[in-house]
């Protein structure tokens, strides 16, 4: 059985598998299969399985996989009304595809320089270097922050301003641990909670109406 993976991992998975043959054929068979393992590990934090994505007017969608840390107001102002913030830790286990929340149009992408602060800290979603992405929909403005984390040091992002998402679609990944922060206004009808375990493009966040 084949594993999808995203097309950003290959070089990080075929650098130590030819460091394993090499080793091999070198008579080094104990540091050739350890380096495989390595390999094989790097495989599956860049899986990218297929998701059978809700179907449903109004649907807010996780936007990556991993634990729901926090459900507060939010702060910012980019949204231009009341909102709240849903932060969904990934670590190194995760899945770490990004997927839109929500059918929209991308408006803006902006990147932002930062420390790399443990992604399960409050601060790193103001902190850390991260990719701002505003959504715009009919039913409102949505935020999505990909967030570097202490071992993350990298942040994907594959949209640019004017492209159509539709709810589901893949948009980015974060390697190696991260944070994604999905912001909706403070109307939308929540159904997750701190504490609650979600995936990407499957768990329903919510309502936006």
């Amino acid at each position: 059985m084949t594993i999808p993976l995203a097309r950003e991992g290959w070089p990080f998975i075929l650098a130590p598998l030819g460091l394993a043959a090499i080793l091999w054929v070198a008579g080094w068979h104990g540091g050739g299969v350890a380096v495989l393992v390595l390999a094989v590990l790097v495989a599956l934090f860049f899986r990218d399985p297929p998701r059978d994505v809700p179907q449903g007017k109004g649907l807010l969608l996780a936007p990556g996989d991993g634990t729901v840390v926090q459900v507060i107001p939010y702060l910012g102002h980019e949204l231009q009304e009341p909102a709240t913030q849903i932060s969904i830790f990934l670590s190194v286990f995760n899945v770490h595809i990004n997927r839109a929340p929500f059918p929209a149009v991308v408006e803006t992408v902006e990147y932002k320089p930062g420390t790399f602060r443990p992604a399960w800290e409050s601060k790193a979603s103001t902190g850390n270097e991260q990719n701002l992405i505003i959504l715009k929909a009919p039913e409102g403005r949505l935020l999505v922050k990909q967030i570097a984390g202490l071992i993350a040091r990298r942040v994907v992002c594959r949209v640019v301003a004017g492209q159509k998402l539709e709810a589901g679609e893949r948009f980015g990944l974060i390697r190696f641990g991260s944070r994604v922060d999905l912001i909706v206004p403070a109307r939308a009808e929540l159904s997750v909670k701190r504490g609650d375990r979600v995936k990407g493009g499957i768990t329903v966040m919510g309502m936006l109406r």
